[in-house]
């Protein structure tokens, strides 16, 4: 039992776990006298040291949470289609910096900055590790040392602590704020160019909105009121290109609008692996990729072949992730969830209307409809994730009024078969749970007794 772990997380990762359970085991048993260690009870300490190893690893899981891009599960799947076109390059040579024609050291990932740039409408474009890097980036290589002009109300910190104010601080520029919370206009902006100026930022709001007294210029408005020697940045993040999600601006209409530069993620609405885009001026884009950090941010061969395939898909007219749930029929979704429930114990679960979002900081309070199964749980819905989560093919689901909910938007393109093995074997470990904690109180009780 314990060898099978050898191929899943080391010989050496499997040792050291195993040695850190039977040292737990031996310092119990040396400070408990009545506690026995022996044989049996070792093995089964070190095994289940080894399964919560093994619970780290990365590996298929099902998302039944009805987020499309959720950031804990990895954003955006990539397309099969993506991965095997790729998949010659990622596992033998590619010409990452290869010029074939001229058979000399070329531009890094040429072909990847072409298609996000056409994708875009931008001069060009240049791919970086994530959009965080984007930004860092190009307010490094823009404003340091110079003032950076943002509004009061998109200062926003989102998931991991990321804080604008704090990445405008390691760019090396002085943040400028204008405007209030929930007002601010062009003439703001305006106000507060000096000959320190080096640009103003636009920021997506990303995992929160504002609503009711709210008011901002619109980016053409922006950029009619500033200098011509003060671009505009934007932080997109989304990556909406073609997709119509209520809430989220597409990248090319900040450009058409006379935007420099747009920074903007390849594993959100794209669809892509983990990476930053940033789209726009010729001339600006040049002189990031000519700024030191560049190097640390580039990303390997691994990510331009993904990426490449990922855009080529866009291009031809290929729906991303987000938009393809969105557009799915209620019907179709209806019928999956009825097929799983025909696989369940009769009673335990029920379908229902549910809604879904995009996520991933796309459109944070806006919904589309969609069908959930809502499971009733043998102990507790807190208990029935948890073993859901622990299934040979984890299953994320949420819990809502005391019931599970599994949204068929993010399983759409799944087995249902596995779906349903992964909620019964779900329910069947939740239902052990509450006999051993049953068991658990009347041994109290009769203790309490004598």
């Amino acid at each position: 039992e314990i060898e099978a772990y050898f191929a899943l997380i080391s010989r050496s990762l499997a040792t050291k776990t195993v040695t850190k359970a039977l040292a737990a085991e031996r310092e119990h048993a040396l400070t408990d006298e009545a506690y026995v260690a022996d044989e049996k009870v070792c093995r089964a300490a070190a095994l289940a040291a080894l399964k919560v190893m093994d619970r780290k690893r990365q590996r298929k899981i099902l998302n039944g949470t009805g987020i499309m891009l959720n950031t804990n599960l990895g954003r955006a799947p990539v397309s099969i289609s993506a991965w095997e076109g790729a998949r010659d390059a990622v596992t033998g040579y590619a010409p990452v910096e290869l010029d074939l024609e001229a058979g000399k050291r070329g531009k890094r990932g040429a072909l990847c900055h072409e298609l996000a740039a056409t994708l875009a409408g931008a001069e060009a474009a240049l791919v970086v590790n994530n959009n965080a890097a984007a930004v860092l980036l190009a307010l490094s290589a823009l404003s340091q040392g110079k003032e950076v002009i943002v509004a009061r109300g998109e200062q926003v910190q989102i998931g991991g602590g990321f804080r604008v104010p704090d990445i405008l601080e390691l760019a090396g520029a002085r943040f400028v704020e204008v405007g209030t919370t929930n007002i601010v206009d062009a003439d703001d902006y305006r106000k507060a160019c000096g000959l320190e100026t080096a640009c103003a930022l636009i920021v997506h709001t990303s995992n929160f909105a504002l609503r009711g007294f709210t008011a901002k210029p619109t980016p053409a408005e922006l950029v009619a009121a500033l200098p011509v020697s003060v671009p505009v940045i934007v932080d997109q993040g989304s990556g909406c290109t073609t997709e119509r999600i209520p809430g989220e601006t597409p990248v090319r209409t900040y450009l058409e609008a006379g935007c420099a530069l747009v920074c903007f993620s390849g594993d959100k609405l794209l669809g892509g692996p983990q990476s930053g885009i940033i789209a726009g001026s010729a001339e600006l884009i040049a002189r990031l990729a000519k700024h030191p950090l560049y190097r640390a941010f580039r990303p390997g061969k691994a990510i331009y072949a993904l990426l490449e395939r990922v855009l080529v898909e866009r291009l031809n007219g290929e729906e991303g992730p987000a938009g393809a749930a969105m557009a799915l029929p209620l019907e179709e979704l209806k019928k999956l969830a009825r097929k799983i429930r025909g696989k369940l114990p009769k009673g335990i679960a029920t379908v229902i209307d549910t809604k879904a979002a995009a996520g991933g900081g796309s459109g944070p309070d806006e919904v589309f409809d969609s069908v959930g199964l809502e499971l009733d749980p043998p102990s507790s819905a807190g208990a029935l994730q948890a073993a859901l989560r622990r299934a040979s093919v984890p299953l994320v689901a949420l819990a809502r009024d005391g019931k599970v909910i599994v949204d068929m938007s993010t399983l759409m393109h799944e087995d249902a078969n596995l779906v349903a093995d992964t909620i019964s074997w779900g329910l069947e470990h939740s239902a052990s749970l509450r006999v051993k904690a049953e068991r658990i109180v009347d041994a109290g009780l009769s203790d309490a007794a004598k």
